[in-house]
């Protein structure tokens, strides 16, 4: 069975500082599946996150391998930062992937991961990432990407090809943040456009995997349709001022729209511009005016409520309240 285990950083630690510590981590990684029944494809250290995908036989255990991991991780940075706090953002994080084509997918996502979180601007120049191996741009001798690379194809020359052209597609807005709910990760900053002003809520995780799988096939913009729907709903937020034409929505309800999505999780204010073909500038003083004069925690937090009551009651069925 295929892995993907994952740490995330507290705040304040940083897991590449000093530079030792990002290849000490690399290597603890690496020196975790020698022994027999573990198989190492492909590993990630950024500042705040460490990823391992780990091919595992049925009498190994993935909890295991990342306990192993994590202690000794844990021991370093507690000896290299002296900083009182934990060293980790809660437990680890083990996911099973299902099949070849998942994993050739994961491995998509986590190639674009540094650049999701502006560490550089191409898949292939994050240092600490075993796809530059994979590649041959870095030779390490203690790394083996020959398993990595028999997922692309049998002789290293093809398989380094295929591997190079898949990266060279970046994974859109929502399949970037589809990956980040899935591994239970905050928001980034995303491929284009700038950082997110807005903080998602506490439940944001929640809230947003759960009004994805609540609009099914439909995506993120089945999801901003239900948000639309819900504000129209609200008497208190309905505009006083005579009705746009059908089909557009009022600048305060598509303000608020915003802000519950950004609030949420779900997207950012750059991928909500382009949504609606406006200037992000005119959305972001809309969406400030909005947090000025209405109560957003409250709002999202009834929306929450019904959002994740319909869920429960369908089993999640794909819609959303009305």
């Amino acid at each position: 069975m295929t892995w993907h285990l994952l740490w995330r950083a507290a705040v304040g630690r940083n897991l590449v500082q000093p530079p030792l510590l990002g290849e000490r981590i690399r290597g603890r990684l690496i020196d975790a599946h020698r022994r027999p029944g573990r198989e190492l494809l492909l590993y990630l250290v950024t500042p705040g996150e460490i990823h391992v995908l780990s091919r595992l036989a049925p009498d190994e255990s993935a909890t295991r391998l990342a306990r192993a991991v994590g202690h000794i991780v844990a021991r370093w940075m507690r000896q290299l930062q002296q900083v009182r706090s934990p060293v980790f953002a809660g437990r680890f994080k083990e996911r099973r992937i299902p099949s070849d084509v998942a994993l050739r997918g994961e491995i998509h996502m986590l190639a674009w991961r540094p650049v999701m979180l502006r560490l550089c601007r191409s898949p292939t120049h994050h240092r600490l990432g075993a796809v530059r191996v994979a590649l041959g741009l870095t030779p390490r001798r203690d790394f083996d990407p020959r398993p990595l690379l028999s997922l692309f194809g049998e002789r290293v020359p093809a398989a380094r090809a295929r591997l190079s052209l898949m990266l060279r597609t970046r994974p859109d807005d929502e399949a970037c943040r589809r990956w980040e709910l899935l591994c239970g990760l905050p928001m980034s900053a995303g491929l284009p456009g700038p950082v997110p002003a807005s903080t998602p809520m506490p439940f944001a995780s929640e809230l947003a995997g759960g009004l994805l799988a609540a609009a099914g096939e439909a995506g993120l913009t089945g999801v901003l349709a239900m948000i639309e729907r819900w504000v129209l709903s609200q008497p208190e937020l309905r505009p006083s001022r005579r009705r746009p034409p059908p089909g557009v929505l009022a600048p305060r309800a598509r303000a608020l729209v915003a802000c519950l999505a950004v609030s949420s999780g779900l997207c950012s204010a750059s991928f909500l511009a382009r949504h609606y073909g406006c200037a992000k500038a005119t959305l972001s003083e809309q969406m400030a005016e909005c947090r000025r004069r209405l109560d957003l925690a409250r709002l999202l937090q009834d929306y929450a409520e019904q959002i994740l009551q319909v869920r429960k009651r369908e089993g999640g069925a794909s819609r959303g309240p009305a």
